[in-house]
């Protein structure tokens, strides 16, 4: 059989520009290779037999190609379209981002929350449960990045943690952690991972008492106690006032922890989420242990955004 030409699309990162590689075009890339058909990013000036677009986040703008087999998914086209099994349970073509000491996976799918914000159980149900092996991903690489929406929650979590220690690899959890759902238990199963940092969130104002409980739990009973590599995401702009915003902020400091802003809809946001994201993420406050109890109203920034809006 004639080998074919396939291209492939990263709508997020348009060529090779990702600074995040597309699991599932490294899946299609691996499953056409096998097939011994030719695959590379998408050229204008070469022809093809096939084109896969993928498209994660709604906000990218989409690449208009005129093209007669063109076949798109993703997040950002629908929540419908899924990867063939046969495709979706092949290794990864991790030249086709020239990765070479990076594993990238998941082991289970689904998450209970279902939060406002999140389109993950509509996508993949309330139910987290393991669909992947380590092994349908990773086969010694250094690091491990795993892309599960909530790992916490999966009946055998210990289980599968006990499984990546194992590895000797460094464990970088990119969704975080649902500290909601921490237990001694659980943190001592952590505990035997290489973790750079661990990541949190506290979404929700409501949750202040489970937060800050398993919070002060994790910081206490963590061989990773140290605030630099506890980081709690800090979600703004979406149902909670800036005061209720600007509380956590302190408060996750107050516990031991890094508060990292993520603002709702950033691109329509009013500037004082966007100060208070540069005060909690970037400023050098924020990474000096003597400043850390500052306040925002010693930040310059937001001395002049009061004074412009007297």
């Amino acid at each position: 059989m004639k080998s074919k030409n396939i291209g492939i699309v990263d709508v997020d990162g348009f060529n090779t520009k990702a600074k995040f590689p597309n699991l599932a075009l490294m899946k299609i890339s691996a499953y056409h290779k096998q097939n011994n058909d030719n695959v590379e990013f998408y050229n204008p000036d070469n022809k093809y037999n096939t084109i896969y677009k993928s498209k994660i986040f709604t906000f990218s703008k989409d690449v208009d190609i005129k093209h007669d087999n063109i076949i798109q998914g993703g997040t950002g086209y629908d929540l419908t379209t899924k990867l063939p099994e046969n495709i979706d349970n092949m290794f990864p073509d991790y030249s086709l981002y020239n990765i070479t000491d990076t594993a990238y996976g998941y082991l289970t799918r689904g998450c209970p929350r279902g939060c406002e914000f999140c389109i993950v159980c509509a996508k993949e149900g309330k139910q987290t449960k393991q669909m992947y092996k380590l092994n349908q991903f990773w086969n010694g690489q250094k690091e491990i990045k795993l892309l599960d929406p909530n790992i916490t929650a999966a009946p055998n979590f210990i289980d599968l943690i006990n499984e990546l220690a194992e590895t000797k690899a460094y464990i970088d959890f990119t969704q975080g952690i649902d500290l909601r759902l921490l237990t001694e238990k659980k943190i001592e199963a952590i505990n035997k991972l290489k973790i750079k940092m661990v990541h949190f969130a506290w979404d929700n104002i409501k949750d202040e008492k489970i937060i800050c409980e398993k919070l002060k739990l994790y910081v206490d009973n963590s061989k990773y106690n140290n605030y630099r590599k506890i980081v709690v995401y800090v979600l703004v702009n979406f149902n909670s006032t800036f005061e209720e915003d600007l509380y956590r902020v302190y408060k996750i400091r107050e516990l031991g922890a890094s508060p990292y802003v993520m603002i709702y809809d950033k691109k329509n946001a009013e500037k004082k989420y966007k100060i208070l994201s540069k005060f909690t993420n970037f400023f050098p406050y924020s990474n000096n242990p003597k400043n850390r109890k500052d306040k925002i109203e010693d930040f310059e920034d937001w001395k002049k955004y009061l004074k412009d809006n007297k």
